[in-house]
């Protein structure tokens, strides 16, 4: 039986699930730029606050989108059936009226 037939169970490979080195280091080297960022974003947030307060502000919400899920939007389709029951006018006048 050759090594990469199908059936081989000698040659099992990399387990499901399972990221190859290169993908593995890549991934820890982005980990670690995120967590050195994510240490002096609170001071570069703030460092921006003291000049521009509104960008500031802009920044921050646009933060919170990556941190707290948006709600996506709900259609509801279909037939509303609902009999009125009963309908009530009530008329006001106030003031003289007037004639023509």
């Amino acid at each position: 039986m050759a090594k990469f037939e199908v059936g081989n169970k000698f040659g099992k490979g990399r387990p499901p699930g399972k990221l190859n080195r290169s993908t593995e280091q890549a991934k820890l080297a982005v980990a670690r730029i995120a967590n050195h960022g994510l240490d002096v974003l609170r001071e570069d947030i703030e460092r921006i606050r003291q000049d521009n307060p509104v960008e500031a502000a802009r920044l921050y919400l646009k933060l919170l989108e990556y941190i707290v899920p948006k709600k996506s939007a709900v259609e509801i389709s279909g037939e509303l059936k609902q009999q009125i029951q009963q309908i009530t006018v009530n008329i006001n006048h106030t003031g003289s009226e007037s004639k023509h």
